[in-house]
């Protein structure tokens, strides 16, 4: 799937920064997920539009996961 954000480990999203809507830049955190204690940031790859949002604060995630789609 173009523009996927996927999730590059497991863990539990502890904060969701952007919005279905959203223009991001490539390299802009998205998200954060908390896992073994660390909060790791989930970065855009591409310039585009956030057009799904698939997780919420709190959600567990799993590695691979699709977690947010952004469009040119």
């Amino acid at each position: 799937m173009t523009g996927a954000v996927l999730a590059e480990l497991s863990g539990n999203v502890w904060k969701v920064l952007r919005s279905v809507g959203d223009a991001v830049s490539a390299n802009d955190t998205l998200l954060v997920i908390e896992t073994m204690k660390m909060e790791i940031p989930v970065q855009a790859g591409t310039d585009g539009t956030v057009t799904e949002l698939n997780v919420a604060p709190g959600d567990q995630v799993g590695e691979g996961d699709v977690l947010a789609v952004i469009a040119p």
